[in-house]
């Protein structure tokens, strides 16, 4: 995304267009860009897309936990100025974990919740998707692995991934952020949720597959479930028009 980073503080977010804020929260080896999509498409429909650089790798090692990261996100819902029930949340994968988290924490700030490929009931959806120490192509295979159509992981998205688990600092933090995300499995949490939750969910995800999305559906007390087709973990990079439609159709449908 080529857009300027608003430096505010211990924040660092993009913040595009004007309206209902959207808070969109990347995955952990996710980036901003990854919705680029959404980025471009919600701010032309009266919305203020907003998405804070999550300090994944910046905090003390014993800060390193989903739990963390869901404070993070109130204080930063607090940052801005708005008050109970005005924001909206997006997350991928981890981010998608750190949504539901705050939304159990502080339920009074979140209007909605948005899903897709979120970790949270899977424990494999932590760890085996984030690889150890390998050989490029192992990386690349492992990339790969996150889309329904592989070329979608480009050579700039497997060098990221490449360089991150090759750097000790990261590669501790990311261990240490999948362990915390299998010790916060939230499936006795998520019937006393009761915040409306869109979820979107890729038929093809190998990371997180349709059972997971199933049973948050089955748990959560008012949540819509949509799929897409030929699609894997990464639902707004892979399917961005589709995703989009469906994401704005069901804010429609809820007055949100």
């Amino acid at each position: 995304m080529k857009h300027e980073l608003e430096k505010d503080g211990k924040f660092s977010y993009l913040d595009l267009g004007k309206g209902t804020p959207i808070i969109i929260l990347h995955g952990l080896m996710g980036g901003l860009s990854n919705f680029e999509g959404v980025g471009s498409y919600f701010p032309e429909h009266g919305y203020r897309v907003l998405i804070p650089e999550l300090p994944i790798y910046t905090l003390s090692l014993l800060k390193t936990k989903v739990s963390t990261y869901a404070k993070y996100l109130k204080d930063f819902i607090d940052h801005l100025g708005y008050g109970d029930k005005e924001v909206i949340l997006l997350g991928n994968s981890l981010g998608g974990h750190i949504g539901l988290l705050c939304t159990k924490m502080f339920p009074e700030k979140v209007k909605s919740l948005v899903i897709t490929g979120s970790s949270g009931l899977y424990e494999s959806a932590m760890g085996e998707s984030y690889p150890k120490r390998g050989d490029y192509e192992y990386i690349k295979a492992k990339a790969e692995n996150v889309f329904y159509d592989p070329t979608i992981a480009t050579k700039e998205i497997v060098d990221e991934v490449y360089a991150t688990v090759n750097d000790r600092n990261k590669l501790i933090r990311t261990l240490a952020i999948a362990k915390s995300a299998i010790r916060h499995n939230m499936a006795k949490d998520l019937p006393n949720m009761n915040t409306p939750t869109c979820i979107i969910w890729g038929k093809n995800d190998n990371v997180t597959p349709p059972e997971v999305a199933n049973d948050f559906n089955r748990l959560l007390p008012d949540s819509d479930l949509y799929w897409i087709d030929k699609c894997g973990h990464a639902a707004m990079m892979e399917h961005p028009d589709k995703f989009n439609l469906l994401l704005h159709n069901w804010l429609k449908e809820r007055n949100f």
